[in-house]
Order: structure tokens, then sequence, then C-alpha cells
């Protein structure tokens, strides 16, 4: 499986964080442990959505379709 997921930071809640894994329960305690330059600063962070594909382009596509204008829209009044 493949994973698109939303992580929001404990410490600063304004801050959240899109990313693609095929290994979501091990890239969460990669980012909770600093691993990822641009999440570093802002952990701990708690998973708030998750979506789960089979096939790997289409988790890849979803993830970048999150980051557009209005798949930020969809999220905030739809997943998260």
């Amino acid at each position: 499986m493949f994973y698109v997921y939303r992580l929001q930071s404990l410490k600063h809640p304004e801050r959240s964080y899109i990313g693609f894994s095929a290994d979501l329960k091990q890239r969460v305690k990669d980012h909770n442990a600093g691993k990822n330059k641009y999440t570093s600063p802002f952990k701990p962070w708690k998973l708030v959505f998750y979506a789960a594909f089979e096939d790997e382009q289409r988790a890849r596509d979803f993830e970048k379709y999150l980051k557009t204008g209005s798949g930020i829209a969809l999220g905030n009044k739809r997943l998260w």
C-alpha cells in the first residue's frame, strides 16, 4: 500500500505537512525524530489524516493535488 498523509505540529498547530510514503508508521516516526529538514523545527507531529492507495502513481498524484489551491480547499472542507 501507498499512503498520502497530513501531519499537524503539536507545538505549532498552524503548521501542517502533506506527504507520501509506502511505510506510514515509520515515516511519522522519522518526522518526529527530526529526520526531515522541513518538519524538524516544528516537531512533535501528530497524524491527522491518511489515505491508502494500491497504486503508487495514484497516491503520488493525490499528494500533488492536495498541495494545489483546489486540493487545499478540498482538504479544509472535507478531509480535515
